[in-house]
């Protein structure tokens, strides 16, 4: 099936939850992962009209990159080792991953312009996941305000596998209210205004909890 007709169908639920939850589809970005497709399926993407495309692996990234160039919005959305930022950092627009001080210290050295960091977030608190606890976010936020070159646009999360909606829901309302609680602070290096949060399975519940960028892979470019 072609990118534009999953698309679509995309935007045709995108729409729905947008109407659920009185939202537009302005709103809400799409990001279509293409970490499991080749570069000719991440062309295809951006031909259909999607502008930001998100990797996990620092490989893909920079195999996509060599051959897509500029075109793409990138984002950086796996779990991201110091060692290896000096080979993303100019490439990527947004990293998702930003779990820890070491990282941003990192990055902060690294990056020629001030770069647009997701705080990663293990809501659900599974042993599996990345990310901080919920409370450590305030006061790892509050460190981050030494590194110029770390903005903090927004919050990150994965939520549990699970059909189990009401589950689902409490893990991306969690999120929304800290980032409500880091956009009350005012930082002026942390606007918060970002939530990325909801994959191919759960990316309505997300966008009704309030997501602003929605990370898909399979339901867009396939397996």
């Amino acid at each position: 099936m072609k990118v534009a007709d999953k698309l679509q169908e995309v935007q045709r639920q995108i729409q729905e939850a947008c109407d659920r939850s009185g939202r537009q589809p302005d709103e809400v970005k799409i990001i279509a992962v293409t970490k499991y497709v080749s570069v000719e399926r991440a062309q295809e993407a951006l031909e259909a009209g999607l502008l930001h495309l998100g990797e996990n692996r620092d490989e893909g990234l920079l195999e996509k990159w060599d051959k897509l160039q500029g075109e793409p919005i990138w984002h950086f959305i796996g779990s991201l080792q110091s060692r290896k930022v000096k080979q993303i950092i100019d490439k990527v627009s947004y990293i998702h991953s930003l779990d820890r001080l070491s990282l941003a210290k990192e990055i902060n050295k690294r990056a020629a312009q001030p770069v647009k960091c997701f705080v990663q977030v293990n809501v659900s608190g599974e042993e599996s996941k990345h990310g901080l606890s919920p409370e450590e976010v305030m006061s790892f936020v509050e460190q981050l305000a030494q590194y110029e070159k770390i903005t903090v646009c927004g919050l990150m999360t994965m939520a549990p596998l699970t059909d189990d909606e009401q589950t689902l829901r409490e893990c991306f309302k969690k999120l929304k209210k800290l980032q409500e609680d880091i956009q009350s602070r005012e930082w002026s290096y942390a606007p918060c205004a970002e939530l990325s949060m909801g994959m191919s399975n759960d990316y309505q519940i997300a966008i009704e909890e309030g997501a602003t960028m929605v990370r898909i892979g399979t339901a867009l470019v396939g397996e």
